[in-house]
């Protein structure tokens, strides 16, 4: 066996593993940490005026620079899986409701499919 320098990969701290190494499904507690740490980062990163916390290397350096801490606590928190996808969708809702503002603007209107009608 080889002992490698520069160590495993693991978390010191974050969701625990069960016997055969597959992170926990979170509790109530533990999604609770996520959304706090999630809704901490992304107040950080628009007092900050970033959007993007993933896209270029720009962004990226930007979103370190100023929501670093906070940053390392989300992902400490929450599971990769779900880190990506909320980074994701931040990008995604922010398209959605310029797209909305943008149509309305212009008059028209939004209908979503199974949505109740205005009468």
């Amino acid at each position: 066996m080889v002992w490698l320098p520069w160590g495993s990969s693991e978390k010191k701290d974050g969701p625990p593993k069960t016997a055969d190494g597959a992170f926990e499904a979170p509790n109530r507690t533990n999604r609770a940490k996520c959304y706090a740490a999630r809704d901490a980062f992304f107040d950080c990163l628009d007092a900050n005026n970033i959007l993007d916390s993933i896209g270029d290397k720009q962004s990226v350096l930007a979103a370190n620079k100023a929501c670093g801490k906070l940053n390392e606590e989300f992902e400490k928190n929450c599971a990769h899986s779900w880190v990506e996808y909320f980074k994701k969708q931040r990008i995604v809702n922010f398209q959605k409701e310029q797209t909305i503002k943008k149509i309305e603007a212009e008059g028209g209107e939004i209908f979503a499919p199974g949505a109740p009608t205005k009468r």
